[in-house]
């Protein structure tokens, strides 16, 4: 038998379903990162913000193999979604709207809704959440914490 002409044909059928997978996502978290191995410590490789698209190549569980910039990887399912992003202006122009903005209102927040929340729970300690919302934990401070209590990584 000829192992050469299966080879080519093994190998072209991995290509074309490779291909026949890949699809355009788009980033909806704030930041994430692409991870070397399809776990949440695994080591980062790039790191991604709202709006960025990448490649994704194929599935592996809850995660993407993706590509961005050259770069492939992987990235959990809940930070990618397949829609475009469309922000005016460009990164030399000033739009007016931060990124915290863009986010919230990639997710249906907007001043409005803001305002609707804040009337319905007049309690609630919004400078708090803005407070933790602009807490930063390194990923070697998360792993140390994991670490340290002893805790599992997620799969």
């Amino acid at each position: 038998m000829n192992y050469r002409l299966i080879i080519t044909v093994a190998f072209l059928v991995l290509f074309i379903s490779s291909v026949a997978f890949a699809e355009t996502m788009t980033v909806i978290t704030k930041t994430n990162v692409i991870r070397e191995t399809p776990r949440f410590f695994g080591s980062v490789k790039a790191y991604v913000k709202y709006g960025d698209v990448i490649e994704a190549l194929s599935r592996d569980g809850d995660w993407f193999r993706v590509r961005f910039r050259n770069i492939t990887g992987f990235i959990h399912k809940t930070a990618v979604e397949k829609r475009t992003v469309s922000v005016s202006g460009t990164n030399n122009q000033r739009t007016g709207v931060s990124e915290g903005e863009i986010t919230l209102a990639g997710k249906g927040f907007n001043p409005q809704v803001e305002r609707a929340y804040r009337n319905k729970y007049p309690q609630m300690r919004y400078d708090l959440v803005d407070r933790v919302e602009r807490y930063n934990a390194s990923e070697s401070d998360l792993v140390s914490f994991i670490r340290a209590g002893g805790l599992t990584e997620p799969r």
